[in-house]
């Protein structure tokens, strides 16, 4: 099996894969100085507890934003898993990246447009609803043709609390109606960061639409995607583990280059 490795800004994603097929996926806070022991510790109890020995990962690739991050990770496949990582991005990617500064584009970025254009024909807007919000565009010929970065909504809040000192801490969650007229603290504060949220997606993706001038599929990823789903149809479909799947395609390519 492969062990995909996705590390980002908040969280780092480990995921056991068999073919395409998502066999099981853990999550833990990223932090550099976290030490390869202390991964495989915390990994090896993972996998006992699902059934799996560690010898029953064969490959290993790693997709990082956190550049501190990567030694570790790359110790803990060589001195726990016995191989080689396949670092995502390390080589080029097999995807045209049509901007200005084409060595900035982070690889959980490249990674959600090789999956997206795979399972989608077509021009694209994929949004990934991360530590930061990015709407990425790619064409109909799978090249990346630029995009948006924009604060997650957890940075909107942080900054709003820690900015405004009489306003509590509260969670990120659907307001319980759709008033956008609260009547309390809390309620007024829940309406501007999910109503303020969606009206930014919906802006932002309307905006782009007009600007490609053909018909586009949107398509959502990240841990909150699902959180505005309910509340918005700008969605066309979400795919949770979409840089998981460009991990696993990636792996799929470079095997296929090699033999």
């Amino acid at each position: 099996m492969l062990l995909a490795i996705d590390a980002g800004n908040t969280n780092i994603v480990f995921a056991l894969v068999q073919g395409r097929e998502i066999k099981a996926r853990w999550r833990i806070a990223t932090d550099p100085r976290r030490t390869a022991d202390e991964y495989a510790v915390w990994l090896s109890q993972l996998l006992n507890l699902e059934g799996y020995e560690r010898s029953v990962v064969t490959g290993v690739i790693i997709g990082t934003v956190v550049p501190r991050a990567l030694h570790n990770l790359e110790v803990l496949s060589q001195k726990y898993f016995g191989c080689t990582p396949l670092v995502a991005g390390r080589n080029g990617w097999p995807i045209a990246l049509d901007v200005e500064e084409p060595q900035s584009v982070g690889a959980d970025r490249a990674l959600n447009i090789i999956a997206a254009h795979e399972n989608h024909p077509g021009d694209l807007i994929i949004i990934d609803f991360g530590t930061a919000a990015t709407f990425d565009v790619a064409d109909y010929t799978g090249a990346y043709k630029g995009g948006i970065i924009a604060p997650g909504i957890n940075l909107s809040l942080d900054a709003l609390v820690t900015a405004a000192a009489k306003l509590p801490r509260i969670a990120i969650e659907a307001p319980a109606n759709t008033s956008v007229i609260g009547r309390n603290t809390v309620d007024q504060m829940h309406i501007g960061i999910y109503w303020g949220y969606i009206a930014m997606i919906e802006g932002l993706v309307a905006r782009m639409k007009a600007e490609i001038g053909r018909p586009v599929k949107v398509i959502a990823t990240g841990g909150l995607a699902v959180l505005f789903e309910k509340q918005t149809d700008v969605f066309d479909v979400i795919e949770p583990d979409l840089t998981i799947q460009g991990l696993a395609m990636l792996w799929e390519r470079s095997r296929a280059s090699s033999v």
